[in-house]
């Protein structure tokens, strides 16, 4: 297997349609790179069922709101989509990390003009602990860092630009 993300076999569901892995792309000049406007998820696959997907997926519908934006596509939608390319990827277990942006036909902090795009890409993570690590326990530290109050951000949204702090 390979150690990058973006080099590995399988299928990516993009903007309605399995393509494969390797040819899942967008431009660097898109709205979500510079101005942190994408909104994502991360769910578990267990049994080959992901667990609360409909939660998951109302939350990243809910999200891309409260950044003034819709995503193309119904809750329900997703939640079909999600189930369709964990199974083309033949996953029983895993990762699932549906994600949704703002494209990149104009670049400007207003995002007039961009096409919203949904990409939903899962995987068996590789192991982040070793056995040893995760028989001792961890190290964990608190961040510096405070989310903004509610009113200077929208701290309920799951968003890239957000999720540094």
């Amino acid at each position: 297997m390979s150690t990058t993300m973006s080099d590995r076999d399988g299928f990516i569901w993009l903007d309605g349609q399995l393509v494969a892995w390797r040819d899942a792309r967008t431009h660097v000049l898109t709205h979500a790179l510079h101005y942190g406007s994408a909104v994502f998820e991360g769910e578990r696959i267990y049994e080959g069922r992901v667990f609360r997907l409909a939660a998951h997926s109302a939350r990243l519908v809910n999200s891309a709101r409260l950044l003034d934006y819709e995503i193309p596509w119904t809750r329900e939608q997703i939640d079909q989509a999600t189930r369709d390319v964990v199974r083309a990827n033949g996953l029983s277990t895993g990762y699932v990390r549906p994600i949704a942006w703002r494209g990149s036909e104009v670049l400007g902090v207003s995002a007039i003009g961009t096409t919203v795009h949904l990409a939903i890409a899962p995987w068996v993570p590789d192991r982040r602990l070793s056995v040893d690590a995760s028989d001792g326990g961890i190290r964990v530290t608190m961040a510096r860092y405070r989310r903004p109050p509610p009113e200077n951000a929208p701290g309920a949204a799951k968003a890239a630009g957000l999720y540094i702090i």
